[in-house]
């Protein structure tokens, strides 16, 4: 086992031990802070998906929040 594997088995066995709320609340803490700082990976096809939309955008190709809450009523009907 590496020492990345052991350190996170550690972990693990001490958070499920644990019932100290405010020590899994800042464990929590610490993880909800730390996930913006990874680095996102997009398939070709997300990115495909937001060039898509960057042209609709500039072409003008929008609808309002209200527009779309009546499309959405209408389409449930």
């Amino acid at each position: 086992m590496t020492e990345l594997e052991n350190i996170r088995e550690s972990l693990i066995s001490h958070i499920l031990a644990s019932k100290n709320e405010k020590l899994l609340t800042a464990i929590n803490n610490i993880f909800d802070s730390t996930e913006s700082d990874e680095m996102v990976t997009l398939s070709p096809q997300q990115i495909e998906v937001l060039m898509m939309s960057d042209r609709d955008i500039e072409n003008g190709n929008l609808i309002s929040s209200e527009e779309l809450a009546k499309s959405d009523r209408a389409w449930l009907r």
